[in-house]
């Protein structure tokens, strides 16, 4: 186990070194510049601002240059914020976005779980078509349709939660509701959808039927033995789910004015930021790889049948 787990961190250089390079030059394929402006500027301040960045040199020194910033932890200034770097930009916005994604992800598989086994255990009655009805709801409805409407009904009818800002505004805490049900409600529906059916693949399962037939009780049954191996498909879908809620929540972030990485990254793709662009693009592959990679080592604590050589 240790031998796999050395492993799978050394395979996460190399895939980080491909992910940056790909994006390094990607990006400078892509029409415009961060100095583009509807006003072009004088030839003599673009050289100079060119020079001061080193963007006159040849795009391959400029890549070394840069892999060597990213190797001493250094992601660059920011061409259009001028007084931060991308270190700055991205280390206040991330904890926000870590915040806001943890909450959400802990809300949605903990009522994922618990409606896909109330479903799964009332197969074909009442309670599993009104759990998969609001699942099937929850993958279809967009967020930036979601987000509106809980903000309409809780904020501006009932006004029991404030429209928008975050934990540092007057209203607190109060700030964090709206945006974590909104963000939360697509994951727990595929959680919940990914439960109950896995959940009823391990009840029909032989081990099951043997563990009643010695008599055991069924919340020992469900909770030992049907949950250990039913959770296994869900186990795999938090892996990408952690990253894409953590770094993804980019409509959401628009829609209630959380100070998040999502914001930075849509203004720093309209302004053409490259090093914030590449910021937030190493950002989100390390936590993706990450949350990955501790996928694979949970799999083995669950299923004892996984062994890696």
């Amino acid at each position: 186990m240790s031998r796999f787990i050395v492993r799978r961190l050394l395979s996460i250089i190399p895939t980080l070194f491909i992910v940056v390079t790909l994006s390094f030059f990607l990006i400078r394929l892509a029409p415009g510049g961060p100095f583009s402006r509807e006003k072009k500027l004088p030839p003599e301040v673009l050289q100079n601002i060119m020079r001061k960045y080193h963007m006159d040199e040849p795009l391959i020194n400029q890549y070394f240059r840069y892999l060597g910033d990213v190797l001493r932890f250094d992601l660059g200034p920011s061409f259009r914020n001028k007084d931060h770097s991308v270190n700055d930009l991205i280390g206040k916005a991330f904890p926000v976005s870590l915040h806001l994604g943890s909450m959400a992800l802990a809300v949605a598989l903990f009522l994922g779980l618990s409606v896909g086994i109330l479903s799964a255990l009332n197969q074909n009655k009442w309670p599993d078509y009104a759990a998969m009805s609001v699942a099937v709801l929850g993958i279809s409805i967009p967020l930036f349709v979601i987000g509106p409407l809980l903000m309409l009904a809780f904020a501006l009818q009932l006004k029991w939660l404030p429209t928008s800002g975050w934990i540092g505004s007057r209203a607190g805490w109060a700030t964090v509701i709206l945006p974590t049900l909104t963000l939360m409600f697509p994951y727990f529906a595929y959680i919940a959808r990914l439960s109950r059916g896995s959940v009823i693949e391990v009840v029909r399962s032989d081990y099951i039927r043997t563990a009643r037939a010695k008599g055991l009780k069924e919340s020992v049954v469900i909770w030992k033995h049907v949950l250990k191996g039913a959770l296994l498909p869900v186990v795999t879908y938090l892996g990408p789910a952690f990253s894409g809620i953590v770094v993804g929540s980019v409509v959401v972030e628009q829609i209630f004015v959380v100070p998040g990485i999502g914001r930075i990254f849509v203004q720093s793709a309209l302004n053409r930021d490259y090093t914030v662009i590449m910021g937030d693009v190493i950002v989100y592959s390390i936590i993706l790889m990450g949350a990955n990679f501790i996928v694979d080592v949970l799999y083995s604590m669950l299923d004892p049948r996984i062994a890696y050589k």
